[in-house]
């Protein structure tokens, strides 16, 4: 498996594929890491590098310099090339691996990135974190944002960053740690990763395709199951406000033909007012003010097909019944004094239960079983996860950088295994927005998090499809986001073209879900009028019909790691394929171009080879680029299925 190339580079041939051996350097560096409200900045200062001189002995490779020897030791694990790292002694505490790179290389993945689909030229931290509001300083939204409560974002932060990248040389990189880390693409000649400790092990797979390529991440991560049956016959409504308030609404949605398969009331415990909007309780108990009756209501409406689903996030709020409990118990993540460490969410404060201390996680998972599962819902949205400082002292003695990235997956597993351990994981649903490596194998479905309700690229409608397709390359294949965005911030409010422009294309992801928004008085919602709930009822109703090839996308996806949406350039080698982000495949044989733009009443779609047929007006197109009419009124989008495919029959009967 080792040997050399020249006599001089050292590289490894495996599975007929040469990969040469990495270069390493080392230094000492130091950082000063804030936070604030979730809102992480790094500031790195200067590190001087030093490169170690690399020596083949016996089956290793041995790097060494002044103050510092490691070994990397390959081996093959499950098909997988495995470079094992053992740091024999350093004086050093930055690390940088340099990965062999051609200048015409096309990288993908990163976990989930918002703004870059294609991450060559770019340097991405992987720090979990928010995604921040509006992530481009070039706009006047993300420069106040920042200015006001330090929350603007950068086109690099995300709740979903993961050390794992896939190139269009059909290999891709995994790097097994968490510990903060770099990954730089900016070279022509090499791609590196900078991490604050040296990982122990970094697999390369390799494939035939970007596709199959993107398929061996997922076989290395994990791979999700289908989504629960229900999920697909129709849409979850975004509701809140209490019983009476949530029964008038689907009521009056029933009435205008909604299909509706479930109930979203993330105020089931309790609400507060902030300056930034409506708020949650974060005491995970049933709120009886609020919600009366509400244990008695939710199988009734599960005889109707309609599914109840809640909200939880793993931090408690100070002074309230669970994180007393959890205080009196031991069980809070503590300072640096030993204290226990409340963060400031946002005018009120909160502590994270340590994860990584056994008794704490089996006391909140069995919070999870009794007050989420016994109380009758059939899930809940698994928020946050990105909040831990990283000068935390865990149970586990890990430092507060590897931590803050473990957070995510540990969080995801604790959902996971909940509903596991009672038999739900085919009948109950939680999707979440931070994750981490561990989120392919534990996280059943991403949602995309807190988008403006705007059109911008970078933080609204715009954002969500690169999340999806980056998330296709790191693993994770069952992705969708809110209906309409999220956040409400000075002039950004949610107009009724958005909402029913990000209904359309969310009629063709595995979710649809609404949601009001942090501040729903100044949001068009599902309801406003009568007009937008006839929409609603259309919509629904298609997602309904295409469960059948949703399911069967979500199966494969299981099967094979193939996401249910698609990138254009798993179908396409041509240049316009390597950047798209404006359209998707939703399985092999849907092409999806949403209206990502504000009055827009045509777009261009860019189909590759083949022919193409419409869905909605049956007109049939070959290989090319088209301007497709869509207004809203016509309730018709530029999906295309493929002629002669499987499904040819099936998307012919839909209409």
């Amino acid at each position: 498996m080792l040997r050399m190339v020249d006599g001089v580079e050292q590289a490894f041939e495996f599975d007929g594929r040469v990969f040469p051996a990495p270069e390493i350097r080392v230094g000492n560096g130091g950082s000063d890491i804030s936070m604030y409200r979730g809102n992480y900045k790094v500031r790195e200062r200067r590190v001087s590098w030093r490169t170690l001189k690399a020596k083949v002995s016996g089956d290793e490779i041995v790097y060494s310099g002044e103050g510092a020897e490691i070994r990397l030791r390959p081996s093959e694990e499950n098909g997988f090339l495995m470079l094992g790292f053992s740091v024999v002694r350093s004086d050093f505490n930055r690390y940088q691996l340099r990965f062999h790179a051609s200048p015409s290389e096309a990288v993908y993945g990163g976990g989930e990135q918002f703004s870059c689909f294609n991450l060559r030229g770019r340097r991405f931290p992987i720090m979990t974190r928010e995604q921040g509001v509006g992530r481009s300083y070039r706009r006047l939204f993300t420069i106040l944002a920042e200015l006001h409560d330090k929350a603007g974002g950068a086109y690099h932060t995300t709740y979903y960053p993961q050390p794992t990248f896939v190139s269009s040389g059909n290999y891709f990189i995994h790097v097994f740690s968490f510990d903060y880390s770099v990954l730089d693409f900016t070279s022509n000649r090499y791609h590196s990763i900078m991490s604050y400790s040296m990982p122990p092990k970094v697999a390369v797979g390799f494939g035939t395709s970007l596709m199959d390529t993107a398929s061996k991440v997922s076989l290395l991560l994990g791979r999700q199951a289908p989504l629960p049956s229900w999920v697909h016959d129709g849409m979850i409504l975004g509701v809140q406000g209490g019983t009476d308030v949530v029964k008038g609404k689907l009521e009056k949605s029933l009435a205008a033909g909604v299909k509706v398969c479930g109930l979203w009331a993330q105020d089931w415990i309790g609400k507060c007012v902030t300056s930034f909007g409506s708020r949650l309780i974060w005491n995970w108990e049933w709120n009886r003010e609020m919600y009366p009756g509400l244990d008695k209501w939710m199988p009734e409406l599960e005889k109707q097909g309609i599914f109840f689903t809640i909200y939880i996030n793993p931090y408690l709020r100070k002074d309230y019944s669970l994180c007393k409990e959890a205080a009196d118990l031991g069980y809070l993540v503590k300072d640096g004094s030993g204290n226990d460490y409340y963060v400031d969410f946002g005018e009120f404060d909160c502590a994270h239960v340590d994860l990584t201390n056994p008794d704490a996680y089996a006391w909140y998972k069995e919070k999870i079983k009794r007050n989420l599962i016994d109380f009758g819902s059939k899930g809940w949205m698994a928020d946050f996860g990105e909040y831990l400082p990283t000068d935390a002292c865990v149970h586990s003695g890990i430092s507060g950088t590897e931590a803050h990235n473990l957070w995510p997956g540990l969080w995801a597993k604790i959902n996971y295994e909940a509903l596991e351990e009672t038999g739900n994981l085919d009948k109950m649903i939680f999707f979440m927005r931070s994750g981490s490596a561990m989120s392919p194998r534990y996280a059943q479905s991403i949602w995309a998090g807190d988008q403006n309700v705007d059109w911008s690229r970078d933080d609204g409608i715009g954002s969500v499809i690169p999340a999806a397709l980056s998330l296709a390359y790191s693993g994770h294949g069952l992705s969708f986001s809110d209906i309409g965005g999220y956040t409400t911030l000075l002039w950004i409010k949610r107009s009724k073209e958005l909402l029913l422009r990000w209904t359309e294309m969310s009629c063709f992801t595995p979710i649809m879900r609404t949601h009001e928004g942090n501040r729903p008085a100044s949001n068009w919602q599902f309801d406003t009028d009568d007009d937008t709930l006839s929409y609603m009822a259309f919509w629904s109703d298609l997602h309904l019909r295409l469960k059948p090839y949703i399911v069967a996308c979500e199966e494969e996806n299981a099967e094979k790691g193939l996401s249910v949406m698609r990138p254009m350039n798993w179908y396409s080698s041509e240049t316009w394929a390597r950047d798209c982000v404006s359209q998707y495949m939703l399985g092999g044989e849907l092409l999806v171009a949403p209206i990502l733009r504000k009055g827009a009443k045509s777009r261009c779609v860019n189909l590759p080879e083949g022919r193409w047929i419409h869905l909605f007006t049956k007109k049939e197109y070959g290989k090319g680029i088209y301007s497709i009419e869509s207004r809203v009124q016509d309730r018709s989008i530029p999906v295309f299925y493929r002629a002669g495919g499987k499904w040819e029959a099936f998307f012919k009967s839909l209409f």
